[in-house]
């Protein structure tokens, strides 16, 4: 028997929407992406204090692109591990503000410096930039890691929902780096996925927009089946740093999550999995409202943590 949807959850999903409302794609993106961040601050609550936080910026193909690191009082001085993280919001809308109390918590549970990454995002950078944004700060990150007092062999990459995807897509393709652990919370792992769970919760489960998002970032279907883009259509996953993949019991995007676990763990690499049963997708990011959300950002960090212990 299904686990039914958390009450909470359930009050939310059935508030009434606005009937004049335009769809998403004639909304101007500007005016998407401020209602969006609006939309998230306003249920949102401030993070844990960190020891320090402070911006850098990158340089990727002559674009600069921003990077916040966040430092715990509980991590090391010296030697701490590290967590790349890129947010998610269909690669089309949030930023380093929307998921600031998400990695301050990460950081925290993690006892872990976390460097936020604040990547180009679509419809006017398509596949490839996000990705090669991610992979080059992965990349900056891994040879600055002195600097920032983080150890270079305790360093993981992450992400949520469409972040959760380019962090796959990184840790496919920076294994000269040795990343140690990878944290996938609801990933994009197929972006041409006929999997049941996207026709189950296609519609009234806050992801309704998945195919805006998927033609905003990748409007070729060739792109689509690249496994930058889609990591699940990678041939090999031998090798990868151990793994937690977080899921939820209705999201659209549950099966292609629950496949990329099955996946790792017929190619022998650790990997935890987890479904939240009675959630939605992006419920983390829900945890000033939602009990199960924020006990899901203290397991998941406490794995980053266990995947990143000297």
């Amino acid at each position: 028997m299904a686990v039914p949807l958390d009450p909470v959850l359930a009050n939310l999903l059935s508030a009434p929407s606005d009937p004049s409302a335009s769809p998403i794609a004639a909304v101007p993106i500007d005016q998407l992406r401020a209602a969006t961040k609006a939309d998230i601050l306003a249920i949102d609550k401030p993070g844990p204090q960190m020891h320090r936080v402070h911006d850098e910026t990158i340089s990727v193909s002559g674009a600069s692109v921003a990077v916040r690191l966040y430092r715990p009082s509980n991590a090391p001085p010296v030697d701490a591990p590290g967590l790349v993280y890129f947010h998610g919001g269909g690669w089309v809308q949030c930023d380093l503000d929307t998921h600031d109390s998400l990695c301050r918590l990460l950081a925290h549970h993690g006892e872990t410096v976390v460097a936020s990454v604040d990547y180009r995002l679509a419809p006017e950078h398509p596949f490839p930039t996000p990705f090669e944004d991610a992979l080059a700060a992965t990349r900056w990150f891994v040879a600055n890691a002195r600097r920032l007092g983080v150890s270079p062999r305790r360093i993981a990459v992450g992400g949520d929902s469409a972040g959760g995807n380019l962090a796959a897509a990184v840790a496919q393709h920076a294994r000269e780096l040795s990343l140690r652990f990878q944290l996938l919370l609801y990933p994009v792992t197929d972006l041409a996925s006929t999997h049941e769970s996207r026709r189950l919760f296609a519609k009234g489960y806050w992801l309704d927009n998945m195919p805006f998002y998927t033609a905003a970032y990748a409007p070729r279907l060739e792109d689509r089946l690249d496994p930058r883009a889609s990591p699940l259509r990678a041939t090999d996953l031998a090798g990868l740093p151990r793994t937690r993949v977080v899921t939820a019991g209705y999201d659209p995007l549950r099966d292609e999550g629950r496949a990329y676990a099955d996946r790792l763990i017929a190619a022998g690499v650790p990997t935890e999995y987890d479904c939240a049963e009675s959630m939605i997708h992006g419920f983390l990011s829900l945890h000033a409202l939602v009990a199960e959300a924020a006990a899901g950002l203290a397991e998941s960090g406490a794995a980053l943590r266990r995947g990143l212990a000297a």
